[in-house]
């Protein structure tokens, strides 16, 4: 990849990444709840996750999907339920002024991370926009794994600065969020159910 193709792709992905999604969803109530330390662990599993997701893409499974409309199908719901799921579990978490410092130090860092290594991984929407998106920027001349490693590089790091930009910009907000915190739950659940529902019924 020269350097003026990977400027394009590194805008690219800056835009891609400041889009509404799960995992920023997932960062934005995270931060609010457990504070900017804790919620490296639920954005780190998203990079991971995405990372994972670039790997397949990049290796040839996108186009296996694509052409498998079972497999899809079962990903699609999958997928789905785990977005239902954790908009079920943001509805009915607490405000942040319900929870306790207790709550919060026992909130363990694996599970936040599980949470958002999934939340990444349960899209398959994802995979197939990686498989149409990435071979934009890549050639026949270059070895693959070099080009793998200055993609999923690029798109970690500017996902994962990102992801922690909304996490710190949530916390600074939570004097407000304890005030309107049920609705602000109710809310990020309610998106979580919708984009769910949609990967199903799609």
């Amino acid at each position: 990849m020269t350097f003026d193709v990977w400027l394009v792709y590194l805008f690219s992905v800056v835009c891609l990444s400041l889009a509404p999604g799960p995992n920023g969803m997932l960062a934005l109530s995270h931060g609010v709840v457990y504070g900017k330390a804790k919620v490296l662990a639920t954005i780190t599993g998203g990079v991971i996750g995405f990372v994972l997701l670039i790997a397949l893409a990049m290796f040839g499974v996108g186009a296996v999907m694509l052409a498998t409309s079972e497999a899809l199908t079962i990903l699609k719901w999958v997928g789905g339920a785990y977005l239902i799921y954790l908009g079920y579990k943001l509805w009915n978490s607490p405000s942040p002024e319900e929870t306790s410092v207790e709550q919060t130090d026992n909130a363990k860092k694996r599970g936040l991370f599980i949470q958002g290594f999934l939340a990444a991984v349960s899209n398959p929407k994802v995979l197939l926009f990686f498989g149409a998106f990435l071979p934009q920027f890549m050639n026949s001349t270059t070895p693959l794994m070099q080009q793998f490693v200055v993609i999923a590089v690029t798109f970690a790091v500017v996902e994962f600065a990102v992801e922690y930009l909304i996490a710190r910009l949530a916390n600074r907000l939570r004097p407000w969020l304890a005030r309107h915190g049920k609705r602000f739950n109710k809310g990020c659940g309610s998106i979580f159910v919708i984009l769910g529902g949609s990967f199903i019924a799609s």
